[in-house]
Formats: structure tokens, C-alpha cells, sequence
């Protein structure tokens, strides 16, 4: 196995993985014999039919497909740790080339954590809680003049609002491209829900998929702005989260099977009350 690496100018890592031809003639065999140890054909007991017999009966595509989900993982691994890269979602994987008797083709697009700024969130926090602190109220406004004494703190919107605005990073297409992914197909399964299609939802908002994606686009920006914003803060605050957080969180579990699904995400639990705790710093500055 050889493997090619670049970098794009949206942010992706492309890699370009060549797989012999042995090896996958070699995986092809491991996979037809573990289907003939597993198959059931007339006058045969189960896994004693000749392989050429249960052979014929494969449809080769699939027997293909099965020999690529066995051999890409491995390959992807190899190439990652060749290159010494360090992705941060899983890859895309597209087969470029997949001929008999050739060398097989495999392209793999990911990215790894983009280099983030934060500007002065601390300035930025305390000029907001000065601006609501001293708002001057004029007649004809909601807010009324013995408001004005309270301590009028930011809320949690307008405090990821500042961070978001003092951040400057340059996100990888990737990253976007799957987070928009998941938030049009929960959006899919919410529709569904009310016993709505898409297109009833588009004709009744007179929006298009084109727009939606367009405005799950900027929210998905948004999101992975904050979150990873969120990260670097809480790296240069010195923020952390001990087990103890974590196990507290997975007390609160109401079933074994809640526990033991909460005991599988302790990492993506940490990384949730971390950001908490960051915001919650964030109030105090």
C-alpha cells in the first residue's frame, strides 16, 4: 500500500491511497471462505459446499463491496500515520479506480483542526456588559427607567455572540460539508415527525433546498466556530473537568441502559461540561 498526501486550498486533506492488486486478490479469498464456512446450499450441509460452487452463486459486486470495507480501514490507518496526520472527523471515501488485475484506487478527503484566534474575548465581554449597564432609555422603548439601576448581565446568546465575533478561523470545507449533513438529516427526521415531506415543508416556507442548505451552511459555520472557540478558551483559561464531573452527570442516568450508554461517552460528556464550564467563565469576566 502507498499513499499520496495534499493539502487543498478549502481546508481538505486529500489522500490518495494505491492498494495492490495482491492484496486485494488476498482479501477476496479471505472473504469467500468465510462465506462458503457459512453457506447453505441444496444437498451441501452447512459450510461443506465446494468453493467453486459457492463461488458461482456470489454476486461479485458485493463480494467486492465486502472486500473494500475490509480493506480501506486498515489502508486509511496506515496512510494517516504515514503521513503523521491527525483528522478530526472521519474521512469521505471515494473508490477511483477499482479494474481486475490492477492496482486499486482509493481517494480519502478529512482535515484536521484548523488553527483558531481568539481576539481579546475579555475586552470584547466587558464593553457588552458596559453597553447593557448603561443603556440609556428613551420614551417609547420596553425598558423602563427603573430598570436601568439593575445589573442587566449578558445572556448566553449574546455572550457566544461576542466570541463568535472576536474568533478568526479558516474552516475546512469537510468539516462544514458534514455538519450540514447532520442538521439537515435531523431536520428530515423532525419533518417526518409531524407527518411532513420536505417538499410540503419547502412549498409551505416558499423556501428551496438550495436556500435551506444555504442557511444550514451559515449556522453549521457558526456552530464549529464557537465549539472549537470554546476549546481554545478553555485551553488558555486553564479550564478542566475532573471524572467526578462526569460521574455525577451519569448518576442522573434513569435506567441501566441510560448508565451504560453514558459509561460508552464519558469523552464526549467531558467535552460538553467543559464547554459549560467555559461559558459559565465567560459570565463571571
Amino acid at each position: 500500500m502507498t499513499s499520496t498526501v495534499k493539502n487543498l486550498d478549502n481546508g481538505n486533506i486529500e489522500l490518495t491511497i494505491t492498494i495492490p492488486w495482491t492484496s486485494v486478490t488476498e482479501t477476496y479469498n479471505t472473504v469467500v471462505e468465510d462465506i462458503v464456512k457459512e453457506a447453505e446450499l441444496p444437498g451441501f450441509r452447512k459450510g461443506k459446499a465446494p468453493r467453486n460452487t459457492v463461488e458461482e452463486s456470489l454476486d461479485k459486486n458485493k463480494t467486492y463491496e465486502e472486500v473494500l470495507k475490509r480493506l480501506i480501514p486498515d489502508s486509511y490507518a496506515q496512510s494517516v500515520s504515514e503521513h503523521t496526520l491527525k483528522p478530526i472527523i472521519s474521512p469521505s471515501i471515494t473508490l477511483t479506480k477499482a479494474k481486475e488485475d490492477e492496482d486499486w484506487i482509493v481517494t480519502a478527503l478529512t482535515c484536521e483542526k484548523p488553527t483558531v484566534t481568539v481576539g481579546d474575548y475579555r475586552k470584547a465581554i466587558m464593553d457588552l456588559k458596559n453597553e447593557k449597564q448603561h443603556k440609556i432609555w428613551v420614551p417609547g422603548q420596553e425598558q423602563k427607567p427603573e430598570e436601568e439601576k439593575k445589573d442587566q448581565k449578558p445572556n448566553v446568546d449574546e455572550l457566544l455572540d461576542v466570541i463568535f465575533k472576536t474568533t478568526t478561523v479558516h474552516l475546512p470545507a469537510i468539516l462544514v460539508e458534514q455538519e450540514v449533513t447532520r442538521m439537515l438529516s435531523n431536520f428530515l427526521d423532525q419533518t417526518k415527525k409531524l407527518g411532513l415531506t420536505i417538499e410540503q415543508y419547502l412549498s409551505s416556507t416558499g423556501k428551496t433546498i438550495e436556500t435551506l442548505r444555504k442557511e444550514y451552511k451559515d449556522e453549521a459555520k457558526r456552530v464549529i466556530t464557537l465549539e472549537l472557540a470554546l476549546v481554545e478558551i478553555a485551553d488558555k483559561e486553564s479550564i478542566q473537568v475532573e471524572e467526578k464531573d462526569v460521574d455525577e452527570v451519569i448518576k442522573t442516568a434513569k435506567t441501566p441502559e441510560e448508565k451504560e450508554g453514558l459509561e460508552k461517552e464519558k469523552y464526549y460528556l467531558a467535552s460538553i461540561l467543559r464547554r459549560q464550564k467555559t461559558i459559565q467563565f465567560l459570565a463571571t469576566v
